[in-house]
């Protein structure tokens, strides 16, 4: 047996820690107990409930490895075992993608601001449901709704947990065993294979796919709706694909109409929320990488009785879903019975709040995700070529994208990093205790600085040099 270190227990005793290769005693009497395990692993920063399930599991492995005849350190199992549930329990990762809405790293960060009042929201206690002018129970989300109503010009607002349960909390309260037709090329599928005939589907809509992938016309939802006895009309924004060729959609102006003529609310879908497509809060025109990226305040402007979104995306705050139309039909939904199994807690609220606040003050470069985009080329050039002497890479020009199925097929030019032929970096720097996301293309590695803070290239550059 091959010893490998020692300890003292409990009553001062020696114990002595060996590998357990096959051997012509019992190899199994060699494992060590579970508490001994637990005290080899030692700090992995994981609370003692889950260093001990780390360690019985790593026994239970390094047993079936023994009763295959080969060789197993339940140290090691363990060790690993414990880091890797450390790091799935959500690390600081530094994103040098590319990709400001990167949905596998929790799409938009937060503004400080915006961290700080979810932050005072969940160490205390609000105003929640509380009427601090009468004393008595108190309306949830009465300043979130003023906020959305002068961003969009919306009669009402609502807010829920996500932008699918925007869509299913409107599908449920107007069309609840009734069909809604949607034009066959706007049936998307989102991020997990989430699709959306699923979620009319839970909400208890009957779906009419009309059209065809690439053309849809007025009259073919004018048929559907002689046919079907309809609760609403969907439209749905493709914001994580485009069309292109031989295509035509009706416009949100036509559709509302036809609907209005039925008596049915138009219920608009746009996904990435994008708040108003004058973007006002930036002071300037809209930039090119906006594309043709429709807009909230326009959507309603055309007719639609309700419009729904992301909050977590281009609005860049937290993860929520938000509601903007007509007053009859949000206090349809509000007081619908999803509405409370759906509805966001004090601490969203006042991270939504804060963020909104940006757009209401006209400085919008407050919101991380729009200071991120705005940047100019000019000024992330001298961090890039910096950065670059230091890593070994030649810098080129390149294209950063907004992300999570927003604007499809446009970018925002980059000057970017090429470190050529070492793609294999990529699981390394992942590895790293303060774990660094590049791109890869190819055989090269990418670095691209325009969601990464300044202060984090010294690290980056000392990560690159130490994985090499």
């Amino acid at each position: 047996m091959k010893e490998l270190g020692h300890r003292r227990d409990d009553r001062g005793r020696e114990a002595t820690w060996q590998t357990w290769l096959v051997s012509s005693t019992n190899p199994y009497r060699s494992l060590p107990a579970v508490d001994q395990l637990v005290e080899a692993m030692g700090d992995s920063g994981l609370p003692l409930a889950l260093r001990v399930d780390c360690a019985r599991t790593a026994l239970d492995l390094a047993r079936a490895e023994i009763s295959r005849g080969g060789e197993a350190d339940p140290r090691i199992i363990a060790t690993d075992l414990a880091r890797g549930l450390r790091r799935s329990a959500g690390a600081t990762v530094i994103n040098a993608t590319g990709v400001l809405l990167h949905t596998n790293l929790g799409r938009a960060p937060l503004s400080a601001e915006a961290a700080s009042a979810a932050r005072d929201a969940a160490t205390g206690y609000t105003n929640l449901e509380l009427d601090l002018d009468g004393g008595g129970r108190g309306g949830r989300g009465a300043y979130l709704a003023a906020l959305l109503k002068a961003l969009t010009g919306a009669e009402d607002a609502l807010v829920v947990n996500n932008n699918a349960a925007a869509v299913l909390l409107a599908l449920a309260s107007t069309s609840s065993g009734r069909s809604v037709p949607v034009a066959r090329g706007e049936l998307i599928e989102i991020g997990g294979s989430f699709r959306l005939p699923l979620v009319m589907e839970a909400g208890g809509a009957r779906l009419v796919e009309v059209g065809t992938t690439n053309r849809t016309r007025i009259g073919d939802f004018a048929a559907a709706l002689q046919i079907h006895h309809c609760g609403a009309v969907l439209k749905v924004h493709p914001s994580n694909y485009r069309l292109e060729g031989f295509v035509h959609e009706v416009p949100v102006g036509e559709l509302a109409a036809l609907a209005a003529e039925r008596g049915l609310p138009l219920i608009h879908d746009l996904g990435s929320g994008l708040l108003d497509a004058d973007v006002p809060w930036l002071g300037t025109r809209p930039p090119d990488w906006l594309g043709e990226e429709p807009g909230a305040r326009q959507s309603l402007e055309a007719g639609a009785g309700l419009v729904t979104f992301s909050g977590d995306k281009l609005v860049g705050g937290p993860q929520a879903g938000i509601i903007v139309g007509r007053s009859e039909l949000v206090t349809r939904l509000r007081r619908h019975p999803l509405a409370r199994a759906l509805r966001t807690d004090s601490m969203t609220d006042a991270a939504l709040a804060t963020t909104l606040e940006a757009y209401a003050d006209g400085d919008a470069r407050r919101i991380p995700v729009w200071r991120m985009a705005m940047t100019t080329e000019a000024d992330l050039a001298p961090r890039v070529e910096a950065l670059a002497e230091l890593v070994g890479g030649r810098v080129r020009n390149g294209t950063s994208v907004t992300g999570a199925g927003s604007l499809p097929g446009v970018g925002i030019p980059t000057p970017q990093i090429v470190l050529e032929g070492e793609d294999h970096l990529h699981g390394r720097l992942l590895d790293a205790d303060w774990p660094i996301l590049a791109r890869r293309h190819e055989k090269d590695l990418i670095l691209d600085l325009r969601a990464v803070a300044a202060q984090d290239d010294e690290h980056i550059a000392e990560m690159v040099s130490a994985c090499r």
